[in-house]
């Protein structure tokens, strides 16, 4: 078996570990990747290189186990990866829904993940398509191009930067990717050392690299910067849903705009990320035809 790093940290908070593992998206793709309650298993590329983990809570602790080139980098920022260095009580609740659901989701903390490259692989496939279509996509990424993680676990990783930026638009048309978000991805790929001196930025200053990015829009550097940075005040502006979402939860409006969802967060500012964060689930009131999910694999 190869060697691993081990770490131990001791947790003094609430913390959700499996809750706040999954808004990390780690594991985008690869079917073996788990998150339960306690227990978490994934693998991502660290800016040192590939690391396969697994995190285990009980009795006021969470153990790590790291295997692979960008282990010493995950055990070094463990403390973050898994949220302890978040402050939930910053969130001072003005609406009595946030109240309430800041209440019940003691534990739930935003991480921040280190995993640049990966977060904007699997930003850039969600562009502009559903949710399923683009999980669709990402599993067969890593399938038909990803590796084998290091360690003993079983994961995979998906597809390297070098091999992304080596493939071309008719390998990314049967994984159902057009042309245009093949393009962003083999872009950043062959400029991935540009992209991950993000990890050392101000939020502000990571979103400004990303957005020079061709493709790269502040709904895509929103979700980049909030998960690998672990920014609660990052807003998904230019999202189908989360406009509507928040006017309904927050005024009851049934309809909302990025005008008006941004008003409505002003009140937050600093923690805006965390407040829609808390409002997922609430959703205002479908109107006409549901979008239909094309696929283009076969076209």
């Amino acid at each position: 078996m190869p060697d691993s790093i081990i770490r131990s940290l001791r947790v003094d908070v609430p913390l959700r570990l499996g809750q706040t593992m999954r808004l990390l998206e780690l594991g985008s793709g690869d079917t073996a990747a788990r998150f339960t309650d306690d227990h978490v298993r994934a693998a991502f590329r660290a800016i040192t290189g590939p690391v396969s983990f697994r995190l285990d809570a009980a009795s006021g602790q969470v153990d790590l186990e790291a295997w692979g080139p960008g282990a010493s980098w995950l055990a070094d920022h463990a403390a973050a990866f898994i949220g302890l260095t978040d402050d939930p009580d910053a969130l001072e609740p003005r609406h009595e829904v946030v109240r309430q659901r800041h209440l019940r989701s003691k534990g739930l903390r935003i991480a921040a993940s280190g995993a640049v490259y990966d977060s904007v692989v699997h930003w850039v496939v969600h562009q502009k398509v559903t949710g399923k279509g683009a999980a669709r996509s990402m599993r067969d990424l890593v399938r038909v191009h990803g590796e084998p993680a290091p360690g003993p676990l079983g994961l995979r990783l998906g597809p390297a930067p070098e091999v992304v930026a080596g493939l071309g638009y008719e390998d990314f048309h049967p994984l159902g990717i057009e042309r245009k978000r093949a393009e962003v991805l083999r872009n950043v790929a062959r400029r991935v050392s540009r992209l991950e001196e993000i990890i050392e930025m101000s939020p502000a200053e990571a979103s400004s690299r990303l957005q020079a990015f061709p493709g790269v829009g502040p709904w895509t550097a929103a979700s980049v910067v909030g998960t690998v940075l672990g920014d609660p005040d990052a807003v998904q502006v230019g999202d189908y849903h989360i406009p509507n979402s928040v006017a309904w939860a927050l005024a009851g409006e049934p309809r909302g705009t990025d005008e008006r969802m941004l008003e409505l967060l002003e009140p937050y500012r600093s923690q805006r990320r965390r407040v829609v964060l808390l409002l997922k689930g609430i959703h205002a009131p479908r109107y006409g035809a549901r979008s239909e999910v094309r696929d283009i694999r076969g076209v």
